[in-house]
């Protein structure tokens, strides 16, 4: 009987393993998500609301499938979120939550001094996941930055902030997303989290960062997948003259989707494809921000593109974070009219449509949301295919 134990279980073990290896090979064969694939279907507008608004917001955006509808704080002074409707495109949202302080008073309780702001949202089995950050952080003080609480924005106890990961705070107190199920085991839990180019460089990351990270856990857990540092620069050199669209001073990424039946991680924001130079407007050839800064000229919405293999390999220690770089990289066809203060408020993801959704930020108008389908029927390739990063 203990020989015939002893070989059930051995028969159970070997079936397990073959099993994840199946598994795991399955996604390694999965079709990367390219330029053609994500293709553009049209827009829609957020609604006119008295006071501040929207106006100077659309930010922190994610996606409700309960009510298929949206969340999006609204104006950068107030920093309250709203629930609002998917009309048809070419239609206007209507409220179904009016916008209200999601955070119950506690924003402030992120640590550090100055300005905080709401980086991300989540909605994850049924509750709503948010994270903050000092938007001039010049001691990098900030040292929580995760929220959670229920779906109603008008009843239930916020709970947080709190922090996760080991990394300084500005490396995932932004943009979030879900990972689908077939990878979650792979990388050890559901759901991303990251940030990059906040304003004090050397505090977050010099390109994309995500990190994976259990939104239900209290723990400090969370894995870094890819992130570059001051001293790993792999995408361009901070502050470098020339055109680096890829990473330069003028970079703002604001959104992650992980597509189901995918490779690819998928990463949403705006860059300046002109050549970098800081100064006065006028001495660096940008008619659309006339601060003193950093500019590059003209500036458009874009798309940086990871192979999860590439994230997995990280996590299982085969790669170093900063030594990942995007397999593809491109401009999106809308929106066209973005600068520095005035681009991509964030990315959120609908699975059963496969839709994404892309906010730009509003100024005297109320945002406008971008809606890409992620087209099966576009030309797709296979992980580990070769590719430039600089790739368009």
């Amino acid at each position: 009987m203990m020989h015939r134990t002893f070989r059930l279980t051995n028969l159970l073990a070997a079936a397990a393993l073959l099993a994840g290896s199946l598994a795991a090979h399955a996604q390694s064969t999965q079709p990367l998500v390219r330029k053609d694939n994500l293709v553009y279907r049209g827009s829609f507008k957020l609604p006119t609301q008295s006071g501040n608004g929207f106006t100077y917001g659309g930010t922190a955006i994610s996606y409700n499938p309960a009510n298929n509808s949206l969340f999006v704080v609204g104006h950068v002074y107030d920093q309250e979120m709203a629930e609002v409707s998917i009309p048809a495109l070419g239609g206007t949202s209507t409220i179904l939550q009016p916008l209200r302080d999601p955070l119950g008073g506690k924003l402030g309780n992120i640590g550090g001094s100055g300005s905080r702001r709401i980086g991300g949202s989540l909605v994850y089995k049924n509750k709503l996941y948010v994270t903050g950050f000092v938007f001039y952080d010049a001691d990098n003080a900030q040292r929580t930055s995760h929220f959670s609480r229920p779906l109603s924005l008008s009843s239930g106890e916020v709970t947080g902030p709190i922090r996760v990961g080991s990394q300084d705070v500005g490396f995932h107190s932004g943009y979030m997303g879900t990972i689908p199920v077939e990878w979650q085991s792979l990388f050890g839990g559901p759901a991303l989290t990251g940030n990059c180019c906040l304003s004090i460089i050397s505090r977050t990351s010099y390109g994309p960062a995500v990190s994976v990270f259990n939104p239900e856990s209290t723990s400090q857990t969370a894995t870094s997948l890819v992130h570059y540092t001051s001293d790993h620069q792999t995408l361009g050199t901070y502050g470098a003259s020339g055109i680096h669209p890829v990473f330069n001073g003028t970079t703002r990424i604001t959104g992650v989707v992980f597509p189901n039946g995918t490779a690819s991680v998928l990463f949403f924001g705006m860059t300046g494809v002109g050549n970098y130079c800081y100064g006065e407007a006028a001495e660096c050839n940008d008619p659309s921000n006339n601060s003193k800064g950093e500019h590059a000229y003209p500036y458009r919405a874009y798309v940086w593109a990871y192979n999860a293999n590439d994230l997995l390999a990280v996590k299982n220690g085969s790669k170093q974070a900063w030594a990942v770089t995007p397999y593809q990289t491109w401009e999106l066809a809308e929106p066209t009219n973005v600068v520095v203060d005035f681009g991509i408020g964030g990315a959120t993801y609908d699975p059963a449509t496969n839709r994404v959704f892309v906010i730009k930020k509003g100024t005297d108008a109320t945002p406008t949301v971008y809606v890409y389908e992620i087209s099966n029927s576009a030309a797709v390739v296979r992980p580990n295919t070769p590719t430039s990063v600089n790739a368009q």
